[in-house]
């Protein structure tokens, strides 16, 4: 049978011969298969309690089929067409106006198109030219409620319907020949072509009830979540005095400590501590730190507990042993040839049987004896070997340990007590003197940051007048050295020209000789000092250095004011995005003769700034 309920009801095939306008074969075969035709009585096959409300039966229009509940999920997708191998059988349907006779059950079904979701709404094609909407609604209406009808002058019509499934039934009339009456002329009949439609309205409606079925799965999913995310830890009230003493006593309450240790912990990591409640915190965190005493003891008795239950662990595996020991030997006896003889073939095998399974278990429980022999053994060298501070917890048990203890915590609780009251006495005393400080003090403070400011710019400017004084003594020295290498070149100089106006005069030379022998000594002169300057003068490195120079040269004539070192590293930086500030100050430095720094400013404002003098000392020579 079909998913809608269309194929439910199935002819054989030797059956399909009989005439389709014959209605007593079409009469006994729906007696065969149990359905009532029209106009003879019988047992009906489909009971009217589960046929759609307001289905007419007794129109035998779709006898036999079961009607599709809206409710079954999964309504709005296309049901899966049924069989092609086995035909439909389709009766005649009488109605008050017209006739309906079913197709030739040896053709093809009609084909429809894909169906919209959310369809309530078919085309109908192919009415009689003469059909009206009450003759329309009159054969459609057994189907299912009609909400509307849209009937258009060329024969052809839209019908939508309360609810999907009647959609299923109204397609079921496709291919069906309506006749009006019993006329026989062309524009009281016509062949009905029933089809889906798309529609709105359904659309809408079908949006709609996704988007409520959505919502219904969140809040689901958000119901189910809330069920199973874990509970909020309970809120952690703010500080106070009160609140710090109930949580001091809740400190000293083992039942209680787990809950007071997290406020604590959240009031230290809110910031709550300050001068004033120091003591009080103080007084906390010694509460927690006698608490790890606590814990310390209890440990020692869980581990003395352990150490019980090993020994009586072990104690009752050795008594198992003994058993299984006794077992086996049960059994190696009874395998003795004085009892096997007497046992037969079967009795053996269990027994044999049984006493392999007890020697495996024997051996098995011996292992994990030597084992726990084992760690105990190990245990012992490692106490000989370093004494284990919790085996000396256990030893000191005797009532005059624990008053002893008893009487160090208490001592180390009223010096803590004692450091804390000084404390609060010496935050009073502070707190007294902060009020009778009168405004004089006040503004002896601001005059003072004042004078500190002005001292602050006065080392400044000091150490920059330092670093000019040590440049200009290095200049000094440079230009006394130049001063002694030129007198002595003009020394040597002086007695090449002697002894050459000498040989001149010898010679017999002529003015004009010793006039060229001068300008060559100056020449001379000139050139060494040329070649001392380059000396001193450190070369450039690469052509990158060159180039540098050139355009800082550049920058800094245009700005004859100076400029700060970052201002010409910014402008640099768009030029060349890898060099670094640092890089272009030591290549400045390494120029004193180009460029110099000044320092501009007084105190806070105070500023170094870099400027180009090379034209400078052209004009001064």
């Amino acid at each position: 049978a079909a998913a809608d309920g269309l194929g439910s009801i199935a002819i054989d095939t030797t059956q399909l011969n009989m005439s389709v306008t014959d209605p007593t074969a079409w009469a006994t075969a729906m007696n065969n298969l149990g359905m009532v035709p029209v106009g003879l009585a019988g047992q009906q096959l489909v009971t009217d309690s589960i046929c759609v409300p307001g289905f007419d039966p007794s129109l035998s229009m779709m006898t036999g089929i079961t009607p599709i509940n809206p409710m079954i999920p999964g309504m709005g997708l296309v049901p899966p067409p049924p069989p092609t191998d086995v035909p439909v059988v389709k009766e005649i349907i009488h109605c008050k106006s017209c006739t309906l006779f079913p197709p030739n059950p040896n053709l093809p079904p009609p084909s429809t198109r894909e169906r919209p979701p959310g369809c309530k709404t078919v085309f109908v094609g192919g009415l009689p030219e003469n059909a009206t909407e009450e003759i329309i609604q009159e054969v459609f209406e057994q189907c299912g409620d009609i909400t509307a009808i849209r009937k258009s002058k060329k024969n052809f019509c839209h019908i939508r319907f309360a609810e999907e499934f009647m959609v299923d039934k109204a397609i079921y009339l496709s291919g069906y020949r309506m006749r009006l009456g019993s006329s026989t002329d062309k524009k009281d009949s016509g062949r009905l072509h029933v089809d889906f439609a798309q529609a709105r309205d359904d659309f809408y409606e079908w949006e709609c009830k996704q988007r409520m079925l959505a919502r219904e799965e969140r809040h689901r999913r958000k119901m189910e979540e809330d069920r199973l995310r874990p509970p909020s830890p309970p809120a952690i009230m703010h500080y106070s005095e009160h609140e710090a003493a109930l949580l001091a006593e809740k400190l000293k309450d083992d039942s209680k400590f787990s809950e007071a240790i997290t406020v604590l912990l959240t009031w230290i990591e809110r910031g709550e501590v300050n001068r004033r409640s120091a003591n009080q915190f103080y007084s906390m965190v010694q509460s927690a730190n006698s608490h790890v005493r606590r814990l310390m003891n209890e440990k020692a008795a869980h581990e003395q507990e352990m150490e019980q239950a090993k020994e009586t662990f072990k104690n009752a595996l050795t008594g198992i042993l003994t058993q299984f020991e006794q077992i086996v030997a049960v059994f190696n006896a009874s395998t003795r040839q004085k009892a096997w003889d007497h046992f037969s073939k079967a009795q053996r095998k269990n027994i044999d049987i049984w006493r392999k399974h007890s020697e495996e278990l024997r051996n098995a429980h011996s292992e994990q004896l030597m084992g726990i022999r084992r760690e105990e053994e190990m245990e012992m060298s490692d106490d000989d070997s370093a004494d284990n501070p919790s085996k000396k917890l256990r030893v000191d048990d005797s009532a005059l340990a624990a008053q002893a203890y008893a009487l160090k915590e208490e001592n180390d609780s009223l010096r803590w007590q004692l450091d804390a009251y000084r404390n609060e006495v010496e935050l009073l005393k502070q707190e007294k003197g902060q009020l009778f400080r009168t405004e004089e003090s006040l503004t002896k403070d601001q005059q003072l940051q004042f004078l500190q400011q002005t001292m602050q710019g006065m080392q400044q400017q000091l150490l920059s007048i330092q670093e000019e004084l040590n440049n200009k003594k290095s200049e000094l020295e440079q230009a006394k050295e130049e001063q002694t290498h030129t007198q002595a070149m003009l020394k040597v100089l002086q007695e090449q020209l002697k002894s050459a106006k000498e040989l001149a005069e010898i010679n017999g030379h002529d003015e004009s000789q010793a006039n060229e022998i001068n300008v060559l000594t100056v020449a001379l002169v000139n050139q060494d000092r040329e070649k001392n300057s380059e000396k001193r003068s450190p070369g450039l490195k690469s052509e990158k250095e060159a180039l540098l120079i050139g355009i800082i040269s550049t920058f800094l004539h245009v700005h004859p004011f100076g400029a700060n070192i970052e201002y010409l590293w910014s402008y640099m930086q768009q030029l060349d995005s890898r060099i670094s500030a640092n890089e272009i100050e030591m290549l400045l430095m390494r120029l004193p003769r180009m460029f110099k720094q000044e320092f501009t400013g007084v105190g806070a404002t105070l500023e170094k700034r870099w400027k180009f003098c090379a034209f400078e000392g052209i004009k001064t020579v």
